[in-house]
Order: C-alpha cells, then structure tokens, then sequence
C-alpha cells in the first residue's frame, strides 16, 4: 500500500505540469474564439494558405476598368457620372456585337443626368443587350422605432432598372481590417436586396441560385489570385475595336467597374484589402483589390459551386479544446528535444491540413489558434520543464553538496548520467575515518552539545578535507565516514588525492576540541587502494550511491586497526606503492586482519615529503628494529623498539610491539614465520 500511494504521489506530481498546460492551452483556444481578440487569428488561417496556394486561371469573366488612364483618354469627368450615351451605351453596343453572355455594371447610375437623351439611349442599349445586372445602393435590414422591418434602397434610374435583366447591390462585406472574406448576404425574402454577384449568378441560372433558402448558409469567398489577376481591360480599350482582337468578349460575363486614385483627394475609391493584401505589395503601395473584382471573384463561386465553406462552430469549438488539452498535456511530460520536435511535428501537420483542407475540400477552420495552442503549450512545456530541472538540480545540489565536492557537484548536474542506476567495477582509493573514543568523549552531553560536535566535526572534515581533494562521502556511519576518490568522477591520482585527504583529515580535527570539555578530537584513518562494485544500490523505494567488495572491508579494518597499533593514519601495501616517494610512510609490518586469510602490508602515513627529515631517526631507528623482530632477533628487538621510544617518546606502534613480545609464544612459531603478526579483533 505504501508503494501504491508514493506511485501515486509521483504520478500526480509528474502529470501536474501536463494538467495545467493542458488547462492553458485549451482555455486559450476557448477565449480565442469567445472573444473579439481572437478575430486576428481566425482572420488569418483564412488568408495564410493563399500565400502558398497556385493562382487558379479564369476564363469565362472579364473586367473593364474605369481606371485613371481611361478618364484621362476619353475625357471623363472624375467626379461626376460619365456621358451615358458615348461610353456605357457604346460600351454595351460593342460587348453585344463581340457576342459577350451578359454584363454586369458595379455602378449605381442613381437619379438623371443632365442629358436626357443619352439617358435614353442607355437604357435603350440595355434593353437590347438583355442580360444586364445593374447596381443598387442597400442597407441592411434594420428595426424601425415601430419594431417594423425597415429598408433603404438607393436603386438606379427607373428607366434604367426597367430596361435591366436584374438588379443586385453593390456592397461587400468588410471586416475590421477592411478586408473581405465573406460573400454579401441577403434576405432570402426579399428579393430587391441582394448581391450583385448572386444577381448576375441567378441571371445566368446557376444551380447555386435556383434555391434561394440556400442563401443564409455562410459562405466565404475563394479567391483565385491576388489583385489583378482575373481578365481586364481599361475601359477606353474596350471601346476601341482596333485594341483588342474580334472575339475578345465572345461568350464572356463582363463587368464593368471603377479602379482608380482620384487626382483631387488622393483617396481610394472602392477598393478593400485581400488575402494577398497583407504580403503582397506593389513598391511601397499595399495592394488593394477594386470592388468589381470582388464581386467578379464571388460570381465565379457561385458558378463554380467553388466558394469556402467554413468548419461548423460545434466541430471547430470541440476540435481546438480537444487539440489544446492533448498537446498542452503531451509536451509538458516530454523531454525538450523532444517536446520541440512534437511541436514542430504539430505545427506542421495542422498547418497542411488547413491548406489541404481549403485546396481540396473548400472548407477552413481557424488553424492559426491551434497553431498558437500548440505554440503555447510548447512555451508551457519549456517553462515548467526549466522550472523543475532548476529545482531538480537545487535538491540535488543540496544533497550531493553533503557529500561531494562543489566541483563535483557541478559536474554530475551537467552529466547525470555518471549517477545512473547499476553499479561499475571501478579501482578506488578508499577511506574510513572514526573519532577514538567517541563513547567516553560523548558522555555526559547533552543532546544538544552532541549535535554541535558531530556537526562541527563533520563539516571541518568533509569540507576542508574530503572535499578539498574532491572525495566523494559515501555515507556517515554514526562517527564515521566513508569515503571514495576515482568516483563517480574519474580521477588519475586518486591514490595521491585520498592520502592528501587522509593527512588533512587528521590534522583538521586534532585540534578541535569539544565545547563541553574541552578535549581533542582524535582522528583514526584507514586508507586502501583496489577495485570495488561502486553504483546505485538498493530497492525500488530506495537507492543510494555507495561502494561494496571486499576492498571496502579492508579499508575498513585499516581504520580499526589504528586503535591497536596507536596510530592515526594507516594505509596498506597497495596504497603505498600507488604513492611512493610522494609521502613520508613507515612499514609497519604483515598483519593477519580478521576476516582475511592472507596477511596484508601496513604502513603508516605520517607526512609530506618536506617533512621526511624530523622524523628520520625513529622511522630509520623503528625499520631497523622491526627487521630483527621479523628474523626472530627478539631480544635485539626489544631494546631496539625501546630505543625508538626514547628517540620518539609515545610512539604507538614500539608499544605495540614491545606488549607483543611479551605475550608472543616463541616456541609456538612456525618455522617459516616471517614476523606476521595475528589480529583476532577487528
């Protein structure tokens, strides 16, 4: 059951990261569509696939432009209606004679002109051609102060719209940005409001016309390239038979409309922003499109059955929130490569499926909050995932900070990998350290007192000596220490590094005296160089970095075996020769450690070599003295081991010796006796 709630703990704590980033990213998408802020991105994922998308050639319209150059050319008025009679009369009269199918006039010819007859004869040549759409100025529905349907119609000349085929309004529909995305809409009820483009459409019987009730579904208008791109001519041009070939209108829908910058104010005249308006420019200018191309574009639509059809709002709503919690859950958890690849991956997907779904399908749906959704939650997942390495690495700092050096730290932060779980054979300089009669020393102290101690000893030792040669502390075993060099960072002259550390150890703490009584501290230390099992070990609740084999053992008894021989520092045979010549050591002799069956080499660490010559006379005088014993000169050990005292005076290990001698059964030794010397204890 324990297992089961700590499972659970870290489940919630991994997912907690996934939960809010899903929380963030689908309550973006949410407000992105609730509120008007979010009309920039919906606006755009209709316009960015049009940057990629082919222009698609149209064929079966034309354009004629009253543009500048034709105002100049056929002496026209810029303000003011043009002379019916000798330009929009003649202009019908040669579109017939060429054989176009209808024409469609993106103009309100409103009220008279000062030429009565002109007016006639317009309205003659519309009568004649037949298939002529005029335009109508219209407001939108609205409720009067009496709650009636009121309407506002500015229509052409009666003798003008009795003579027409059709009558449509001129308007488009602008959002904000005065771009148009939608097509004009109407009220399938009343027939006299409606838009030019459905009009000419109905005129021309298209089957997207023959069931008015079809009109209310929204439609957006597809757009087949950028301004310009739909047939045109100027409007002088088409006039003129020698400028364009015989034919040139035959069979074709031809609308007439304005495109122009006026000479006197400089202000566009019925121009809207495309698509294509917002990459597209031509010099400085942003391109704009004129109205008649609009309406032009959404004839064709209605023709073609070719218009865009937006995602219904229950699909796209469902769709963002679904998509939101998925990738603002999924990055979180995700490393950050591969939360980066992912999100690009995301990215990339949703925006080929807009564009596949506009070129193939003529739907769109508002991809640009998805993209921004997924580009939110990516965010998130950086954050959060920052966020936890920096308080990963803080508690893990913290931690190995105990028992590593700072260096060290630094590097396992940057490779975690050197902590990974399993364990190495790995050689290793070992230490084991005890304070000599710690349980008399602590007698009598309160809890208190023994806290400061063990504190104030621990960091004396751990930072100024373990860590300061970039040891490794395995573990504290109530008073002691164990420790490791050549791991977990690897490290040439561990053997040299761990003796450094021995020798500060010892002489760090051998003055530290305790605040209760005012005693030295005294250090025992046991140092051993061979190959180990260093790794993670443990269960699958608990894990902990440490050092096992039988070289780990040795070091240990090392340590102890100071207490019998009176020494602080010891080190084996191994350890002295990996260090020869770079310390100050003395041979001890073989010793037969419990728990081993071959006896190991002793030696003592006593100093650095700038300190070899104070203690050269009782070294030379105890290596003396310890040759006799071992060649079984007994009696010339026992003054020589009495000589070094007086040379030396407290020396441990000529005690040592000296109470060996007399509790050494001489006639019990084995011939081939070599001055091994027996420990039963530890």
């Amino acid at each position: 059951m324990k297992a089961y709630f700590q499972a659970l703990r870290k489940l919630i704590a991994f997912s907690s990261g996934g939960i809010l980033g899903a929380l963030l990213a689908g309550g973006l998408g949410i407000l992105f569509i609730a509120f008007q802020f979010g009309r920039g991105l919906i606006h755009l994922s209709y316009d960015l696939p049009y940057v990629v998308r082919p222009h698609i050639p149209i064929d079966q319209i034309v354009i004629v432009y009253m543009d500048d150059e034709s105002h100049e050319k056929l002496k026209q008025p810029y303000l003011g209606s043009w002379d019916r009679s000798q330009t929009h009369a003649r202009l019908l009269e040669r579109l017939k004679a060429d054989g176009a199918k209808a024409v469609v006039f993106d103009i309100v010819f409103s009220g008279a002109s000062t030429n009565a007859a002109a007016d006639a004869h317009f309205a003659q040549a519309i009568k004649d051609f037949g298939h002529v759409v005029l335009g109508a100025d219209a407001t939108r529905p609205f409720y009067g102060m009496q709650g009636v349907k009121a309407k506002q119609l500015n229509p052409p000349l009666e003798m003008l719209m009795d003579a027409a085929a059709a009558l449509g309004t001129v308007g488009v529909y602008a959002d904000q940005d005065l771009a148009v995305r939608e097509h004009s809409s109407f009220s399938a009820t009343d027939d006299l409001v409606r838009p030019l483009s459905w009009a000419a459409a109905e005129l021309l019987e298209a089957d997207t016309t023959k069931n008015a009730s079809e009109w209310p579904k929204q439609r957006w208008v597809n757009y087949y390239g950028p301004p310009g791109h739909l047939p045109n001519v100027s409007y002088y041009r088409a006039l003129d038979t020698n400028e364009l070939a015989p034919g040139f209108f035959r069979n074709k829908v031809v609308f007439v409309g304005s495109r122009l910058l006026t000479k006197f104010s400089g202000e566009r005249k019925d121009e809207y922003r495309s698509p294509y308006s917002f990459w597209l420019t031509k010099g400085e200018e942003e391109l704009f499109m004129p109205g008649v191309e609009i309406q032009a574009t959404m004839f064709v639509n209605l023709m073609r059955g070719d218009w865009l059809s937006r995602m219904s709002k229950f699909q796209e709503v469902n769709s963002i929130i679904l998509l939101g919690l998925l990738f603002g859950f999924g990055l979180a958890l995700l490393r950050p490569f591969f939360a980066t690849v992912v999100a690009a991956i995301g990215v990339g997907v949703v925006a080929t499926l807009a564009y596949a779904l506009m070129t193939q399908t003529q739907y769109w749906f508002a991809s640009m909050i998805v993209i921004v959704q997924i580009l939110a939650a990516y965010l998130w997942s950086v954050v959060f995932n920052s966020v936890n390495l920096y308080v990963q690495k803080r508690l893990m700092t913290q931690s190995l900070s105990m028992y590593v050096s700072p260096a060290q730290v630094k590097q396992i932060i940057d490779r975690p990998d050197i902590l990974k779980p399993g364990a190495v054979k790995q050689e290793l300089s070992i230490l084991f350290s005890d304070i000599a009669n710690f349980t008399s020393m602590s007698e009598g102290m309160d809890s208190d007192q023994l806290a400061y101690l063990m504190n104030s000893y621990f960091e004396a030792a751990v930072t100024k000596c373990i860590h300061q040669t970039h040891g490794t502390v395995v573990k504290f075993i109530g008073d002691a220490i164990f420790a490791i060099w050549n791991a977990p960072e690897k490290q040439p002259d561990h053997h040299e590094r761990a003796c450094r550390g021995a020798l500060l150890l010892r002489d760090e703490t051998s003055a530290f005296k305790t605040s209760a009584k005012g005693l030295e501290v005294r250090t025992r230390v046991g140092v051993h160089c061979g190959v180990a099992n260093v790794g993670n070990f443990g269960s699958s609740n608990r894990i902990d970095y440490t050092a096992i084999g039988e070289n780990i053992n040795l070091a240990s008894r090392m340590e102890g075996l100071n207490k019998y021989v009176g020494t602080d520092v010891l080190i084996t045979g191994d350890a002295e020769q990996a260090v020869r010549g770079r310390f100050v050591t003395r041979f001890l002799g073989r010793f037969r450690l419990k728990g081993f069956a071959k006896a190991v080499d002793v030696h003592e660490l006593i100093a650095l070599p700038e300190q070899a010559e104070t203690s050269r006379p009782w070294r030379d005088a105890f290596a003396e003295t310890l040759q006799a014993f071992r060649e079984k000169k007994f009696d010339a050990a026992e003054a020589g081991f009495k000589r070094v005292l007086e040379i030396h005076p407290g020396d441990g290990p000529a005690k040592f010796y000296l109470k060996h001698l007399h509790e050494l059964h001489v006639e019990s030794l084995p011939a081939d006796w070599s001055g091994e010397v027996e420990l039963k204890e530890k």
